[in-house]
């Protein structure tokens, strides 16, 4: 087992490095060995890039992407290139909305791209693509003509899509209605790749539907009915269950993994339709109970058999905004919880609520906290932040040319 990833930080101490980003983002960075990889978008510049970085230093090793002049629409908290890129060591695949879809090689030449179309939605895009074997999956969405879709990822091509769901729904009962009862409506997650009982399922939480995939050819398996239409939080997996979470005061089921056709009645478990709680940021689940934080900044645990709750807690730090956007980061019996004002909350993973530590940044965030080895990444709207439990302060700070 490797040493522990850290408990206390704050803007000078436990800080290996940092560095200052163009402009504002919210997708998460991935890792790989030494190397981080970035989305950014610099908007006075019509860029969509993806960065590369080295992950001892900070250093920013290249950059590389397209131009977009064309029109493309989005909230103005949720910046340009949200989707966060994927890996396999060889290659990175990145997802630009309307800029299309690329694929890099580990010194930032183009190996291949692919225009899937315009995305179009008022509040933007933020789906990630997911990797299995020799194909590349993303959802091309929300909007009109939202699909799934699997590129070969050698070559680009096409091998498999699947369009949306032909969603109907009834008199709304989360938070977006609208006067003509329709409202808001799309999905922002990204897709989940699971095993269950021998076989390979590729999980979307659609708006009002939660669908399985073959993901070797796209050939839909089962749905489940009881989402709302408009969902923001990736499908969640443990023990079997899936958990899928609509958002803004929409409603959250849990459905038996497998089966064939719309499972609603035989597989799941129960559904909770909420009046008040928001769902963004992705939860996980720990031995038998599902741990998320609301939009509202208040971490929930919920017995994942029954849906009962067994508490909700304000997390309340430092800053200003005490919102959150993020996803939990779950290590060992230890959660990691941020919020938009950069306070990262650990609380025990335990149906008894114990807050262990609170550390601050100071800064603005909508991503998600990264861990690799002993060292936790965090990215803020201002800079992109190494943890480390080292007693040192920052080592240097490396420029975005």
């Amino acid at each position: 087992m490797g040493a522990p990833l850290p408990l206390k930080w704050d803007v000078e101490n436990n800080v290996a490095w940092k560095i200052p980003l163009p402009d504002a983002g919210n997708s998460t960075p991935v890792i790989w060995k030494d190397r981080i990889y970035l989305t950014q978008a610099i908007r006075d510049k019509n860029l969509r890039l993806l960065i590369c970085l080295d992950r001892r230093t900070g250093k920013i090793l290249w950059q590389s992407g397209p131009t977009f002049e064309g029109e493309e629409k989005t909230h103005r908290s949720n910046p340009y290139c949200a989707a966060s890129p994927t890996t396999d060591g060889d290659r990175i695949y990145a997802q630009f909305g309307s800029a299309g879809v690329y694929c890099f090689d580990t010194n930032g030449k183009v190996v291949w791209k692919r225009d899937l179309g315009k995305q179009e939605h008022i509040w933007g895009y933020s789906s990630s693509p997911v990797l299995d074997g020799d194909r590349c999956i993303l959802y091309f969405g929300p909007g009109e003509n939202s699909f799934m879709v699997a590129l070969n990822k050698f070559t680009g091509e096409t091998e498999w899509k699947h369009d949306e769901p032909d969603w109907k729904f009834g008199k709304r009962t989360d938070g977006f209605r609208g006067r003509d009862g329709e409202g808001v409506v799309g999905s922002f997650t990204s897709p989940l790749l699971i095993d269950t009982k021998g076989r390979r399922e590729l999980v979307m939480s659609f708006p009002t539907q939660l669908v399985a995939l073959d993901p070797a050819n796209g050939s839909p398996l089962w749905s489940c009915d009881g989402l709302n239409p408009l969902v923001y939080t990736s499908p969640i997996y443990a023990d079997g269950i899936l958990v899928s979470m609509g958002g803004y005061n929409g409603s959250t089921i849990a459905v038996r993994a497998g089966g064939k056709g719309n499972v609603t009645q035989e597989r799941r478990l129960w559904k909770e339709v909420r009046s008040k709680k928001n769902y963004i940021g992705s939860g996980v689940i720990h031995q038998g109970y599902i741990y998320v934080l609301n939009s509202g900044g208040f971490l929930e645990c919920i017995e994942l058999e029954s849906g009962n709750k067994v508490y909700e807690e304000r997390l309340k730090g430092k800053g200003a905004k005490g919102e959150s956007w993020s996803s939990l980061l779950l290590s060992g019996d230890l959660i990691y919880a941020i919020n938009q004002s950069g306070d990262t909350f650990i609380v025990k993973a335990s149906p008894e609520f114990q807050l262990l530590g609170t550390n601050a940044l100071g800064e603005m965030t909508n991503s998600s906290i990264v861990a690799k080895g002993n060292e936790l990444y965090i990215r803020t709207h201002e800079h992109l932040w190494c943890i480390r439990d080292s007693g040192i302060g920052p080592v240097g700070i490396t420029p975005v040319p």
